[in-house]
């Protein structure tokens, strides 16, 4: 990690963190968790993102609750809030001699050849196809691979193409709840996830934006066309432009489920200040109560008969 990926994290909403930590916040305050409280006494300072508890004294921001709250250490608290806000940090790369200052590109010849011919180990089935119930013809179009690492943990390994199906990226997905959830090859950058289906898209036809590759997937079972990004704050203009491009090629529409919780209501409101920016309409649409996200609905409610790649 290094100073920017923690601003980001102390930047979160922290009556947002505090709702996933199990606070029930109102008027900014919740009854304290440090100490025996019946009369909320944890009050958010919203403008400066901090908490301060006026009768135990506990205060600070965004990390620090977490630290507290769930009893981790520093390190282990930015993962927690990355992998709980799809949060992407910089991987951890040993100093470099002082001629080597320039970031070193991502070399997609190094994996190329993992997805060839995908393989997909037990667990990595288990995961996709029956815990996530996930359509076999998707995850074949999006060449999903596994590998097991040193420590006998297994991973997955989803490869990113350009619209031209160039491969641009690799995320690595840990199938366990230990350790990080997320890895990326040095110097990977953040793309939209499943470009190639916007070469798909058909007359009319509406696109489909989600907030995860776990999203998509589902999104692509149920029979849609879907593309899918980690923040709106990671778009580009050229992302942009693609986008708009295309839907206005095929005069169609760009839709989303957000999340039901605070990152994906700002997700949405960001992506439509985007989209009205762009000339383009975002159409939202709202998931069942209970459900927390697209993945959750699809698994609860839905049927997978179709695959629209």
């Amino acid at each position: 990690m290094d100073k920017f990926d923690i601003q980001k994290l102390r930047d979160l909403p922290i009556e947002g963190v505090a709702e996933r930590l199990g606070l029930q916040v109102k008027k900014h305050k919740s009854l304290c968790p440090f100490h025996d409280d019946s009369h909320p006494s944890l009050t958010f300072n919203v403008a400066k993102n901090t908490y301060k508890c006026y009768v135990c004294g506990a205060h600070g921001g965004v990390i620090d609750l977490v630290m507290r709250h769930l009893n981790k250490t520093f390190v282990e608290a930015c993962q927690w809030l990355a992998n709980e806000n799809n949060i992407i940090l910089s991987e951890w790369q040993p100093a470099q001699k002082q001629q080597s200052q320039k970031p070193r590109a991502f070399d997609p010849g190094k994996y190329l050849r993992f997805f060839e011919h995908p393989f997909l180990s037990e667990t990595a089935r288990a995961f996709l196809f029956g815990e996530r119930k996930l359509n076999e013809k998707v995850i074949g179009w999006c060449r999903l691979n596994s590998f097991t690492d040193k420590r006998g943990m297994p991973w997955l390994q989803i490869p990113y193409y350009d619209i031209d199906g160039k491969l641009i990226g690799v995320q690595s997905r840990n199938l366990t709840a230990q350790g990080p959830r997320f890895k990326f090859p040095y110097g990977h950058t953040c793309h939209i996830y499943n470009l190639p289906v916007l070469k798909h898209l058909k007359e009319g036809e509406p696109l489909y934006i989600t907030e995860g590759a776990s999203d998509c997937w589902s999104m692509l079972s149920s029979g849609h066309k879907a593309i899918a990004i980690p923040s709106a704050t990671l778009l580009n203009r050229k992302d942009i432009e693609t986008i708009r491009s295309t839907l206005v090629a095929r005069q169609s529409t760009l839709h989303m489920y957000p999340d039901q919780d605070i990152p994906g209501e700002k997700l949405y409101l960001q992506l439509t200040r985007i989209a009205t920016d762009s000339g383009l309409c975002l159409v939202r649409h709202s998931l069942p109560p209970g459900c927390k996200d697209y993945s959750d609905y699809y698994v609860r409610h839905l049927v997978a008969p179709s695959v629209n790649c």
